[in-house]
């Protein structure tokens, strides 16, 4: 008889636990499902691009020329029908190519047509921006739903932009040497480099860009392409990059490395 007691108390005292887990679990469940809101499907609209979207603002020594005229033979196939943009400034011209689902505005050229003219000489499509104040360019796409039209509309305003900065005020980087001996100089319009090997590293400096060493351990470049300036430097700061156990290398800019203990045993 005893036993049977204890049996059936074991009984109770385990069908009390189930159900009250199971109404715990209930109650859980439900509250949470209220909790959770029904998902809908976004129907929100492409944003702009915030870089694409920012007007470009030129001085007046610098000349924009728009030829709408589609480009048929080129040798790099990305660039096929696009359109040819020049900008000319006082240190110099460049010319690159424009999608043909890119378009630009002349502001000013809609307020005054007094400051904007056309080449009739060569193609009375040809847009020239002349005027002889600041100026405003804008830059939009055919259809900001499409992935790559949003893609190539920063990165043309982006590239126009520098193309503006480089003819106008061009663009400059400082090259450090850091490290016992490292120095550079110029040899017959060549630049040496002296890093520690056995051997000068000996490298061309090409025609666009001026190199000048006011100091053994620096270097300055100057140029109107940002993008052949910034890759020179590069090029020079790959024979000997900075490491963060002594902080010696070359460096390019206000570039800084963090210094990491050595490891001890």
């Amino acid at each position: 008889m005893l036993t049977l007691k204890i049996s059936l108390n074991n009984i109770k005292s385990t069908l009390i636990t189930c159900v009250s887990l199971s109404v715990k679990n209930d109650y859980r469940y439900n509250f949470f499902q209220s909790q959770i809101l029904p998902r809908f499907l976004s129907t929100t609209q492409s944003l702009s691009s915030q870089i694409g979207r920012k007007p470009i603002t030129y001085p007046s020594e610098v000349t924009i020329t728009h030829d709408p005229t589609p480009i048929t033979q080129t040798q790099i196939q990305a660039d096929l029908f696009s359109t040819t943009l020049t900008i000319s400034g006082p240190l110099g011209t460049h010319s690159m190519p424009i999608k043909p689902y890119v378009k630009l505005n002349f502001n000013d050229s809609k307020k005054n047509d007094k400051n904007t003219s056309k080449d009739k000489s060569s193609d009375e499509s040809v847009f020239v921006d002349d005027s002889d104040q600041d100026k405003k360019l804008s830059v939009e796409v055919r259809d900001k739903t499409i992935k790559q039209q949003r893609q190539m509309w920063g990165t043309t305003r982006a590239l126009i932009n520098n193309c503006v900065i480089g003819v106008s005020e061009g663009y400059r980087v400082l090259v450090r040497f850091s490290g016992v001996g490292y120095r550079a100089n110029m040899e017959d319009d060549k630049l040496v480099l002296r890093i520690g090997y056995a051997h000068p590293v000996i490298m061309d400096v090409p025609d666009d860009i001026k190199c000048i060493t006011p100091s053994p351990t620096k270097v300055i470049l100057s140029g109107t392409d940002k993008q052949r300036v910034f890759q020179f430097a590069a090029n020079i700061r790959k024979h000997k990059p900075p490491e963060p156990y002594n902080q010696k290398g070359i460096f390019v800019g206000d570039e800084t490395i963090k210094k990491k203990v050595s490891k001890k045993k």
